[in-house]
């Protein structure tokens, strides 16, 4: 990647700091939330600070309103806000335009949303280039315009983009996940700004993808710009931050540098999101503090008191796909792909976006038709049947997404929802589906609640209790936990590690997330371009793997670090 110079402009004072913020307090009057109550801090030239914590705990609006976006109906207020050397109290729209690209650079989770979808990505960052860039008068603009072509060039080269000349004529929906992240990089950075905010930036992203954009992000900071960096993942901080501020309900709960909080945390809200972090060294354990309380017992289960071993190899398989492969055009999506998933086993599915996971999830669920090879449901045929011939057999197996809200009727209670594929009169059904979500740690009041007015581990526990209602013995989970926070992601892995083990559920889990799956499976597969390069027990895969791409997933891996700087 070509290193850019970094514009250090402004009248920020050599040695000073670039944000000083005192007792930050930002409020929604109108919805009668105080979402940040008194939050200190400053970020210097070269330095990372990072802020972590749950959904709701602030730290974007505390992020945002280094911006003037703290959100529609917001009051601001500090004892003291300095950006850019200047009191932000006082900016009027104009003065946080001029900071906005200028001075600082915001990178969002979801590139998607922030790109212009009408726009090729060029077009978006020469933009920035000609309002924030040097010469950017009116009559500057007109006779520039190859120049910041070529400067558009340059910077996609120089966050990693392949063939920057063709990408930035492309527009947002033809580019893959890791290309948008990088292109929205390249437009916060397109300025020269010397803070760049990032809120998220590789949530979701695959894992190799995650540290590529790590990798930039430290270079921009070696280089001298300062970094704000919001993250629930502690193991992405870890290898940058300098400083660690923890956010609960809109406080500071513990701050200090990177290296103290991570190897001796002093608040328990720390030590918990620090200790639900899954790993190997995680598995067989309970990563969240205590198990979901429930006042009525499970539904009956059809399968045994005690599952099978999966690690035995003998008994039926729940599951047999055999030279499973799917082509689209000229393009193969899976080739060849066969395994086997027997009762009580947590099988692991791991690789980049379009190494083929999810059209294997979707061959599986008989929702996709293989060209070639066969799927087998305890026996019988499950692939090239007629539809007709699975649909008595369809709650055998179910699925919970990665975004549960999208498969949700939204005119529809919580209740509805899980009642749904159950039989008989409302009225027990009803019993039933309460029965479920105390099953899955909710409380009976949601059942009255549409998914909307839930938080994100609430939807993902709703749709984990009405996969449960069938009472299926094959569970197929696609990206179930990879936008969830740290603690919610782990209530929901010790819910799905206790279904496996107390009912004998097959569990297909498909995740970027390397550290999730040696945690929660007992063998992997290891997908690129299609096709199973490796497969395995989690222990022998991940720590002595045998093909190189399998190697390069698990360097890439962020781990928790004490010395940051480590990208």
């Amino acid at each position: 990647m070509t290193e850019l110079a970094v514009r250090q402009e402004g009248p920020v004072a050599a040695g000073g700091p670039l944000v000083e913020v005192r007792d930050l307090r930002v409020s929604f009057p109108g919805a009668g939330v105080e979402a940040v109550r008194g939050v200190s801090f400053t970020i210097a030239p070269g330095e990372c600070v990072a802020v972590v914590g749950e959904s709701g705990s602030g730290k974007s609006v505390t992020a945002r309103a280094l911006l003037g976006l703290a959100g529609p109906g917001s009051v601001v207020g500090a004892s003291a806000l300095t950006v850019d050397g200047r009191d932000a109290l006082a900016f009027g729209p104009r003065d946080w335009r001029r900071v906005r690209g200028g001075f600082a650079g915001l990178v969002l989770q979801d590139a998607l949303v922030s790109l212009d979808p009408l726009r090729t990505v060029g077009a978006e960052i020469a933009e920035v280039l000609a309002v924030h860039g040097p010469g950017s008068s009116a009559v500057s603009r007109a006779g520039s315009r190859a120049e910041r072509a070529a400067r558009v060039r340059e910077l996609l080269e120089a966050v990693g983009v392949p063939e920057p000349e063709v990408r930035a004529g492309q527009y947002p929906h033809e580019l893959s996940g890791g290309l948008r992240q990088r292109a929205l990089i390249a437009s916060a950075i397109a300025a020269g700004p010397p803070l760049i905010i990032a809120d998220e930036p590789t949530t979701a992203l695959d894992v190799t993808v995650q540290a590529g954009i790590l990798r930039l992000l430290a270079a921009r900071k070696a280089a001298g710009t300062a970094l704000l960096m919001i993250s629930h993942d502690l193991a992405v901080v870890s290898s940058i931050a300098d400083t660690i501020l923890v956010m609960k309900d809109g406080r500071v709960v513990e701050e200090g540098p990177a290296g103290d909080v991570l190897a001796s945390p002093a608040h328990p809200y720390t030590r918990a999101l620090l200790a639900a972090v899954p790993s190997a060294a995680t598995k067989g354990t309970r990563l969240s503090a205590s198990p979901p309380t429930r006042t009525a017992p499970p539904p009956p289960v059809p399968t045994p008191s005690v599952p099978p071993d999966p690690a035995a190899g003998n008994g039926p398989a729940a599951l047999d796909a055999s030279g499973l492969s799917v082509r689209y055009g000229p393009r193969t999506a899976v080739d060849g792909v066969s395994f086997t998933l027997r009762p009580g086993e947590a099988l692991g599915v791991v690789g980049e976006s379009g190494s083929g996971k999810t059209t294997l999830a979707r061959l599986v669920l008989g929702l996709l038709e293989p060209h070639a090879g066969e799927v087998r449901l305890h026996g019988r045929p499950w692939s090239g049947v007629p539809e007709r011939h699975r649909r008595s057999r369809r709650s055998l197996i179910q699925v919970v997404s990665q975004n549960p809200l999208d498969s949700f009727d939204p005119r529809h209670t919580v209740g509805r929802l899980v009642a749904e594929p159950l039989r008989g009169p409302r009225g027990p059904r009803l019993v039933q589906a309460l029965e479920l979500l105390e099953r899955v740690g909710l409380p009976p009041e949601l059942a009255r609640r549409h998914p909307r007015e839930l938080s994100g581990g609430q939807r993902q526990r709703v749709a984990v209790a009405r996969a449960l209602a069938s009472r299926p013995e094959v569970l197929v989970c696609d990206e179930p936990v990879s936008a969830l926070d740290v603690s919610i992601q782990a209530q929901v892995l010790d819910l799905l590690a206790e279904i496996q083990r107390r009912d004998g559920t097959a569990l297909l889990f498909i995740s970027h997330d390397l550290g999730v799956v040696h945690h929660l499976c007992d063998r992997v597969l290891v997908m690129k371009d299609g096709r199973v390069v490796e497969e395995g027990g989690v222990d022998e895969v991940f720590h002595r793997p045998r093909d190189p791409y399998t190697r390069d997933l698990v360097a890439a891996v962020p781990r928790l670090t004490p010395s940051p700087g480590r990208a």
